[in-house]
């Protein structure tokens, strides 16, 4: 259980107060909408006020036309009240196909803008949180939000319409059984107070258990093979009921604070309508009211508590999602480490000069990876990067790519400081193939065209031969066309790695960045393989990182890194001919 307490079990904080600032954010979405917004309002509005003449109709029925015996004047009173009825049901519909549509350009604004804001997002924010709890916010809890961004801001302002009109509507008819219907306002008041502070917390801790659970379900998808393979389905299976046993406590809790705002205020209104029948008969009996007042106080009672229950029911809805928001704009706030500066100009097309000069890097405060390194690539030059692991040659290979700044120094490509370049002009003209080659949903052809969208099939055809991807996909059933799941799990890890090789090449990089990327190939492959990329090679300046020697002989430049710098740096017969750190590997990898 230590796994799931220390990693899943991550809850985020409870005890800040209600978001206004998360609201007034909120509005920016709003605002996109406001004109179909307010035409929905204006419609809701005039529907309310026409249903609420019904109760004065029906006042005049009981008290003239009846007593009268006007039966005609009595079938038009009937008349006008199914009118008015059908005319307020028909604002109201229109009214709901307008917000329909609000409410899913609203959920559609929100997850384009935090989407776009994660693919910006550093590698440490997606190394240092579980994948299902970004997951959840990007669909779940943005679908959660749209209604209330919606509906709910316009139903707020609907009720409070709706709650004028009654209070006008009760005191034209009767000004003392009005204020009866007034005295279970306070009552309101308090009870409402009460219960929202708990509300919100319990809502709270159901968006914490659900975003844990979902980490927890969404890493035991992708990790099944390795659950099996150590044989954790009994352990796992108790870590995800304890999960699941948490959801639904929380769960239950939060929906018994819930389910106590519609039975207080139905008991606040039914309490008010007998006093309204109580004092109306003593009035009744004393020749004071009638009883068309009586009856049409009583509908008007009803209609009053109506809107307030809707507006509790908002509340609630508010209180569930508010959470909802808070969270989605967190991830919005997230800080993108690298960007372009406000100055930031196109990159040129690359010759490939690259020139490290006094560069050092953190990922950690006080915890140096590189510290004060320089050197210096040509055009085309091919180096490789050896030393043990953890020496900082990929990260040589990301600061050159810009997925970090550096912390002291400068990296430049012909002359370039890449930090005042923009970012896809850079990463536009490098390729880089990491060990672990990721595959997307869709055909192979897709996964190849990846980087090139423009890529015909021909092109597709001839670097997959080059770099021997050809044969293997030409032998499936569908070939090019055929369907890959997610991460490529249908092919063999040496095919996922052929695949993105000619993913890589496809993009026709200026800058090449070989990343341990023949180690998931057998020994023949890579032989036939070395021969097409020494073709693709010239005429690049290439960064190639390996721990078999045997693959970086034919290099310009090796550079061995260790201890933050470069502790060693020529040709492979210079670095043998020293017999220092390059000379002791090289002979322990032949033993």
């Amino acid at each position: 259980m230590r796994m799931a307490k220390n990693t899943y079990k991550t809850d985020e904080e409870l005890d800040k107060p209600f978001s206004v600032k998360s609201l007034k954010r909120a509005f920016v979405y709003i605002k996109r909408y406001s004109g179909r917004m307010a035409l929905a309002l204006i419609l809701s509005a005039i529907g309310a006020a026409v249903g609420y003449l019904a109760p004065m109709v029906t006042q005049n029925a009981l008290d003239v036309a009846i007593p009268q015996g006007n039966v005609t004047m009595l079938l038009e009173l009937v008349v006008l009240v199914a009118v008015l009825y059908a005319l307020s049901i028909l604002f109201f519909t229109v009214r709901q196909h307008i917000m329909v549509r609000v409410s899913q350009g609203i959920i559609y604004d929100i997850r384009k803008d935090l989407f776009a804001h994660l693919q910006k997002l550093p590698f440490s924010y997606y190394d240092s949180r579980p994948h299902g709890k970004i997951l959840i916010r990007v669909v779940n809890y943005v679908n959660s939000v749209s209604d209330m961004l919606s509906n709910g801001l316009i139903s707020i302002i609907l009720e409070g319409f709706n709650l004028i009109f009654i209070i006008i509507f009760m005191f034209v008819v009767d000004v003392q059984l009005a204020g009866v219907v007034m005295c279970g306002v306070p009552v309101l008041a308090v009870f409402m107070f009460w219960i929202k502070n708990r509300q919100r917390k319990a809502w709270q801790v159901v968006s914490n258990k659900n975003s844990n659970l979902n980490a927890y379900l969404q890493e035991n998808i992708v990790g099944a093979r390795i659950t099996q393979i150590f044989a954790r389905e009994d352990e796992n299976a108790r870590i995800f009921e304890g999960l699941s046993k948490e959801c639904r406590d929380s769960w239950t809790v939060a929906v018994r604070y819930s389910n106590l705002v519609w039975p207080g205020i139905d008991t606040i209104s039914v309490c008010v309508r007998a006093a309204i029948f109580l004092f109306g008969i003593l009035l009744f009996g004393a020749g004071n009211k009638s009883l068309g007042t009586i009856v049409a106080i009583s509908g008007y009672a009803s209609y009053f508590w109506q809107p307030i229950m809707n507006l509790g029911n908002i509340f609630n809805n508010f209180i569930n999602n508010i959470a909802y928001l808070e969270r989605i704009f967190e991830t919005m706030d997230e800080p993108v480490e690298v960007d372009d500066a406000p100055d930031a100009h196109e990159l040129a097309a690359i010759r490939g000069r690259v020139e490290f000069r006094n560069v050092s890097f953190s990922y950690e405060d006080d915890v140096e990876v590189l510290h004060d390194v320089s050197f210096t690539v040509e055009p085309g030059e091919s180096v490789a990067l050896v030393g043990p692991t953890g020496a900082g040659k990929s990260t040589i290979v990301n600061l050159i790519s810009r997925f970090y700044d550096v912390d002291k120094g400068q990296i430049l490509i012909d002359g370039d400081d890449i930090s005042k370049v923009t970012l896809s002009s850079l990463r536009s003209q490098m390729g880089i193939m990491l060990q672990d080659s990721f595959i997307f949903t869709g055909t192979i052809e897709d996964n190849i065209r990846y980087g090139r969208l423009d890529a015909t099939r021909d092109e597709i055809e001839r670097v997959s031969e080059v770099v021997r991807a050809h044969e293997f996909i030409s032998s499936m059933e569908n070939g090019y066309d055929t369907v890959v799941t997610e991460r490529g799990s249908s092919l063999s890890q040496g095919q996922r790695q052929l695949i993105a090789f000619a993913r890589t090449l496809l993009s026709d990089p200026s800058i090449l960045v070989l990343d341990e990327a023949t180690s998931s190939i057998d020994v023949q492959t890579e032989t036939a393989l070395q021969q097409g990329l020494n073709a693709m090679l010239k005429g690049r300046t290439s960064f190639i990182i390996a721990h078999r020697l045997s693959t970086v002989r034919e290099c310009d430049k090796i550079m061995y890194i260790d201890a933050g710098g470069i502790r060693e740096m020529g040709t492979h017969k210079e670095l043998l001919a020293k017999h220092g750190l390059y000379y002791d590997l090289y002979n322990a990898q032949i033993d």
